[in-house]
């Protein structure tokens, strides 16, 4: 297995050097990045606010210029999976687990730590529910969509093999199957691995946190190793039966299980407040979308905290998840256009997304700020980790909602860990599309044990820290990314895109007529 196949040996080499370190070093691993992190925080946060504006703007433009007909493959490749699986699929994939666990917590945070104004006040709660749209709408879909475009642009249309090095044929040639093209697939595989383990952490500590609510399981180290343990075990067997199988059918049970909490928080919720909510939060969030990308707040040193602690660590959060998230999308987008793409992977996701935080979050303020609820606030101020139970305890048959969100946390759990296993065994795998199960494993358990540092190391500052550090250079491959996807996008013959496509609807026929 690690025979001729050097990105391999040094992926898996750094990935374990970490696990290691975490292990028997934790404090002197934390402390080292929590400098790096202080570091970058001070001299390079507009750094992360500029790339991803130029992120979305880029799917924008490609998406609504002449180039957007152009088929991510040949000419007449039809897309591979239904529109609902597709969607299931990524959305799945991108933000599932993270959803589960801010979808109460962060407007809640946001309403009594606003990023700027008046805590617990109106005011406060319609600037942090913009605030959450703004961090779990277009700008990380746009992340991992210029990702999953370049990927899918010169694998299925150039032929190139599926590995991150392949997007800087452009520029480097054949060079990208030398010591440079090898290096970057290399950064690739361990920012994908720990951004994947970041996840398991949280999500392992919001399962813990529930069946201590529930049911009373104490919520300490050994607990969350057991629920690390069963779940890697499950995702593992999953992997092993492909996408077409474990990953779509998990994918579509998740987004099934979504809309059943949804549906039940709305009716049985502030129905006619969410829709006020929703409506209310996106035009502000729409109007505002461009100040809020490029927002820093320099003279004002509590608001520049927030956005260094919130939105540019979500930034680079998004970037250490691009890897395996654009990978997996490119893996099941074969045979759509890129306008089709874009719309879907932006638009669709974030929509759902809205509504999410809509219902869950917006009934938390709602039970806090009418109705008086101060408990609840002060609960999850506390126990960050409890606060979609502590939610669900205000409404009736709470206990069989709670365990539809522990289900929902295990499968987004499952599929992330799944669909990451197949990235990961891709990319370390000479871009094989389907990389066997014994590298599937490997990568599972070493993401597993990778979480579990995080656990060690302090949960979501552990994340947080870890997440902007690990993602910093990869950003910057990921801008160099996208250059090179404009510049090999520009030399299609794209006056002719129509011409090509219309033959392919419509063959020539060859006339049985006889000629006079």
């Amino acid at each position: 297995m690690f025979k001729n196949n050097p990105v391999l040996s040094y992926a898996v080499g750094l990935s374990m050097l970490f696990v290691i370190l975490g292990f028997f070093f934790t404090d002197t691993l934390y402390s080292l990045a929590s400098g790096l992190l202080n570091f970058l925080l001070t001299y390079f946060g507009w750094f992360y606010l500029l790339t991803g504006f130029i992120f979305v703007a880029s799917l924008v433009l490609l998406a609504f210029s002449k180039y957007g007909n152009l088929r991510l493959g040949k000419d007449s490749d039809k897309p591979t999976y239904s529109t609902f699986s597709w969607i299931s699929m990524l959305f799945g994939t991108g933000m599932g687990v993270g959803l589960v666990f801010f979808g109460v917590a962060e407007p809640v945070t946001f309403y009594n730590s606003p990023p700027y104004g008046e805590p617990l006040t109106s005011t406060a709660a319609e600037v942090g529910m913009k605030h959450v749209f703004f961090h779990w709408g277009i700008h990380p879909w746009a992340i991992y969509g210029i990702l999953g475009l370049a990927l899918a642009y010169f694998q299925f249309r150039k032929g190139l093999p599926s590995l991150i090095s392949s997007v800087f044929h452009p520029v480097l040639g054949d060079r990208i199957h030398g010591p440079i093209g090898k290096s970057i697939d290399i950064l690739a595989i361990f920012v994908t691995a720990i951004g994947v383990a970041s996840t398991f952490g949280l999500s392992t500590l919001q399962i813990a946190a529930g069946l201590n609510n529930q049911y009373g399981i104490p919520n300490t180290l050994t607990t969350q190793l057991i629920i690390i343990a069963v779940a890697t075990a499950i995702f593992i067997t999953s992997a092993s039966t492909g996408i077409n199988k474990g990953i779509k059918y998990l994918s579509n049970f998740n987004i099934l299980l979504v809309l059943t909490l949804i549906l039940f928080i709305f009716i049985v919720g502030p129905t006619n407040k969410i829709f006020n909510i929703f409506m209310t939060t996106l035009g502000s969030y729409m109007n505002d979308i461009v100040g809020m990308s490029l927002r820093l707040a320099p003279f004002n040193g509590d608001s520049n905290a927030w956005v260094s602690g919130w939105t540019v660590f979500y930034w680079a959060w998004w970037t250490t998840w691009a890897p395996f998230v654009g990978s997996f999308i490119a893996r099941i987008s074969k045979g759509r256009t890129i306008r089709e793409y874009v719309l879907g992977i932006v638009c669709v996701p974030s929509l759902i997304g809205f509504i999410w935080f809509s219902v869950m979050g917006g009934s938390a303020l709602h039970l806090i700020h009418d109705l008086g609820h101060t408990i609840l606030l002060d609960s999850i101020n506390t126990d960050m980790e409890a606060a979609l139970f502590l939610f669900f305890e205000y409404f009736p048959l709470s206990s069989i909602i709670s365990i539809i969100a522990m289900l929902l946390m295990v499968t987004f759990f499952v599929t992330s860990a799944d669909s990451a296993t197949v990235v990961l065994g891709m990319f370390s795998f000479k871009g094989a599309l389907n990389p066997s199960v014994k590298i599937k494993v490997m990568w599972g358990i070493i993401v597993s044990l990778a979480a579990i540092v995080f656990l060690l190391s302090g949960g979501l500052d552990a994340v947080k820290t870890f997440s902007i550090v690990i993602a910093s250079p990869f950003t910057i491959i990921l801008l160099m990314m996208t250059f090179t996807t404009f510049k090999a996008i520009r030399k299609e013959p794209v006056e002719s895109l129509s011409a090509r496509r219309k033959e392919v609807k419509e063959p020539i026929r060859v006339s049985t007529q006889k000629s006079v």
